[in-house]
């Protein structure tokens, strides 16, 4: 297999896992690999992004953000 036939996989340094159960539910935020808090809504990835120096300019860029169990419309349990 060469380099260009091999898949790309991002390793964003931002981890939003899925919505849990909680008044209001939340999502669970991740960087670097470290729980960093919980997010009721989208612009509180962004406060997390933003004290860990971490500037966000597209929320949809997967080398940027994964969401899990979601996209960053998704904050209620299903």
């Amino acid at each position: 297999m060469t380099e260009i036939a091999s898949p790309y996989i991002s390793h964003p340094r931002i981890l939003v896992l899925g919505v849990q159960p909680g008044t209001p539910p939340f999502r669970i935020v991740e960087i670097d690999g470290e729980v960093v808090g919980e997010a009721k809504a989208v612009t509180d990835v962004l406060s997390a992004a933003a004290a860990y120096g971490i500037t966000v300019h597209d929320l949809d860029d997967p080398d940027v953000v994964r969401w899990v169990g979601g996209d960053k419309f998704t904050w209620t349990l299903h």
